[in-house]
C-alpha cells in the first residue's frame, strides 16, 4: 500500500514542488479546497478529502477534515496491533505525512477596520487539530508546518526515511506554532472583552534574530518581536549602516526611544546604560542635539542618540564629531547618510516614530514568575499642578519643570534630573538614597545649576535634598509630594526662596 500525505495549506509557497517530489516518492496525495486546486493545476494526481472520508465538506468548509478516517489514520500507533486491526476493520488507511499551515488569523486582525466576524472566520479548527494529532504521533508521522522545511523533509525521505530526531524536531515546531496561534486568538478576545489581567496570561513572540551574546559574552541571547506589535518598535527598525545590534544595544536603544517619544517639538536624547544622560529640545534638530550634547558631553561618548526629526546634513556633521554606538531617527537625508556611513561601525536605525502608542502592558520576569502592569503613560497633561510654596513658579521655570518631569520618568530610581533652558544639565540615577542622586546630578551640572529646576521621581522623606538643591543654586522643584514630612521640605524651600510644585504622581522605575 502506498504511503499517504495530506496537504492543506494557506501559504502556497513551495507547495507544487513539494507535492511533485512526494508524488515521485510514490506518496498518494490527499488535499482540500484551494490546496487541491493548486496541485491539480500543476498536473499532479491528488485525492479530495471527501474521497477519503466518504463525506462531503459542509458548512462552507468549516467541517471537512474532522473525521475518523483522517484522525484515525493519524493517531493510530503503528506498533499497536489492536490499533492496526481497528484500522483494517474500519477500512481506514494510515496517513504518514501531514503538511498544514493555518488560516491567516494574525494577518486578518492586523488589517485596519477588521470586524469581529471576519476575525472569527479566520480561526482555524481542523488545521490545528490535524497538526496536533500528527505531532503527537511523530514516531510514525512526519508533520510539516513551515514551507522552509520542505527541502529538509524531501532530503530525509529520499535518504531512506525521516530520522526519529528529525520528526521529533518538526513535532516540537508544530506545538510552538499552534501555541503561538492560540495565544494570538487569546489576546484578541481578551482585548475585546477588556480582560487586562485574566486568570492565565498568554503572550507570544516571534524570533527576529539570534544575538552574538547577552548582557555579557558568557550569556546567550536572541531578540523576539511581539506578534502584531503596535507602536514604535526596534523590532521593525530598518538598519541603514553599522554592525549587528547587540543585546545591550537593543536595551539602550529602546530606552532612548521611550524618552524621545515624550516630545512633540524637535528633540534629541542621549542614553547610556538605559538612563538618559542628555536631553534637549529646540526650534530645530541641530539646536536640540547641541543642547543634549552639552547636557553631559562626557557620558554621551559611546552612547545612543535618538532624534524625532529627519537627520539633516548639519546635524549629521555634528553627530559625527564624537564616537556614538547608535543613531536612531525617523529618517536621514541623503547628505546625512553620506556623512555618517563613512563610520562603518556606526549603527543607523530608521524607526517609524509616527506610531507612538506604547504597549498597554509592561512585562518583567522574576524567578519563576511574571509581573504585568500598565505601561506608565502618566504625564502632566493628566494632573493639576499644586504649588506648595509661597513663591509661584515663573513661566520659564514651569517650562523647565515640564521638561525635567518628562525625563525623570525614564530615569532609574532613585532619580533626580536638573534642567534649564530646554536641556538637562545633570542626571542622578539608580541611587540608594535620594540626596545621593541629587548630589550626582548637581556635580554634573556644576555652575550651570544656578537658576535651574530639579525634578524628582518620588517625594522627599526629609528636607536634605532641598538643602542640597538650594546650595547648588536650584530655584524650582517639581516632585510628587505625599510624604508625612512634606511640610519640612516646603519650609526649606520657603527659607531659600525656591518654588516647589507637587504633581501627586510618582514615577518609580526599578
Amino acid at each position: 500500500m502506498k504511503k499517504r500525505a495530506l496537504l492543506s495549506v494557506s501559504n502556497k509557497q513551495g507547495l507544487t514542488d513539494f507535492a511533485e517530489q512526494l508524488h515521485e516518492l510514490d506518496y498518494e496525495l490527499v488535499s482540500t479546497g484551494g490546496t487541491k486546486r493548486a496541485i491539480e493545476e500543476a498536473g499532479i494526481p491528488v485525492l479530495s478529502i471527501s474521497e477519503v472520508t466518504d463525506f462531503p465538506e459542509i458548512m462552507d468548509g468549516r467541517v471537512k477534515t474532522l473525521h475518523p478516517s483522517v484522525h484515525g489514520g493519524l493517531l493510530a500507533k503503528r506498533g499497536n496491533e489492536d490499533h492496526m486491526k481497528q484500522l483494517d476493520e474500519l477500512d481506514i488507511q494510515t496517513i504518514d505525512l501531514v503538511a498544514v499551515n493555518l488560516y491567516p488569523f494574525k494577518e486578518t486582525i492586523a488589517k485596519e477596520g477588521v470586524t469581529e466576524a471576519a476575525a472569527i472566520e479566520n480561526i482555524d479548527i481542523g488545521g490545528p487539530t490535524m497538526l496536533r494529532a500528527a505531532a503527537k504521533s511523530f514516531e510514525d508521522v512526519t508533520v510539516v508546518v513551515d514551507p522552509s522545511d520542505y527541502g529538509e523533509v524531501i532530503t530525509g525521505l529520499r535518504s531512506g526515511g525521516m530520522a526519529y530526531e528529525s520528526r521529533r524536531k518538526l513535532s516540537a515546531k508544530v506545538f510552538r506554532h499552534t501555541a503561538n496561534y492560540d495565544a494570538m486568538i487569546t489576546g484578541y478576545f481578551s482585548d475585546l472583552t477588556e480582560e487586562a489581567y485574566p486568570e492565565t496570561y498568554s503572550v507570544t513572540y516571534e524570533k527576529v534574530q539570534s544575538l552574538r551574546y547577552g548582557e555579557n559574552p558568557h550569556q546567550t541571547a536572541s531578540f523576539y518581536k511581539k506578534a502584531n506589535t503596535e507602536g514604535t518598535s526596534l523590532a521593525d527598525a530598518e538598519q541603514l549602516n553599522g554592525k549587528e545590534l547587540s543585546y545591550n544595544n537593543i536595551q539602550d536603544a529602546n530606552a532612548a526611544l521611550e524618552v524621545v517619544l515624550e516630545f512633540n517639538q524637535p528633540a534629541a536624547v542621549a542614553v547610556k546604560h538605559m538612563n538618559p544622560c542628555g536631553v534637549g529640545v529646540g526650534d530645530n534638530l541641530y539646536d536640540a542635539y547641541v543642547k543634549a550634547y552639552e547636557g553631559d558631553p562626557v557620558s554621551i561618548f559611546g552612547g545612543i542618540v535618538a532624534l524625532n526629526r529627519e537627520v539633516d546634513e548639519d546635524t549629521a556633521a555634528k553627530l559625527k564629531e564624537i564616537f556614538l554606538e547608535i543613531i536612531i531617527a525617523p529618517s536621514f537625508s541623503q547628505e546625512a547618510l553620506d556623512l555618517l556611513t563613512t563610520k562603518k561601525n556606526l549603527r543607523l536605525l530608521k524607526v517609524d516614530l509616527k506610531k507612538s502608542d506604547r504597549p498597554a502592558h509592561k512585562l518583567t520576569t522574576v524567578n519563576g514568575g511574571l509581573l504585568v502592569q500598565d505601561t506608565d503613560e502618566g504625564s502632566l497633561d493628566s494632573v493639576e499642578l499644586e504649588v506648595a510654596t509661597e513663591r509661584e513658579p515663573s513661566e520659564q521655570e514651569l517650562e523647565d519643570m515640564k521638561l525635567g518631569w518628562k525625563v525623570v520618568k525614564h530615569v532609574k530610581s532613585n532619580a533626580i534630573v536638573v534642567a534649564k533652558g530646554d536641556r538637562t544639565l545633570g542626571v542622578g540615577a539608580g541611587q540608594m538614597n535620594r540626596v545621593g542622586a541629587a548630589k550626582i546630578a548637581f556635580e554634573q551640572a556644576g555652575e550651570n545649576a544656578v537658576g535651574s529646576i530639579m525634578a524628582s521621581d518620588a517625594f522627599f522623606p526629609m528636607p536634605d535634598t532641598v538643602e542640597a538643591a538650594a546650595e547648588a543654586g536650584v530655584t524650582a522643584i517639581i516632585q510628587p509630594g505625599g510624604s508625612k514630612r512634606d511640610q519640612d521640605s516646603v519650609d526649606a524651600c520657603n527659607k531659600h526662596g525656591i518654588t516647589m510644585v507637587f504633581t501627586r504622581m510618582r514615577h518609580f522605575k526599578h
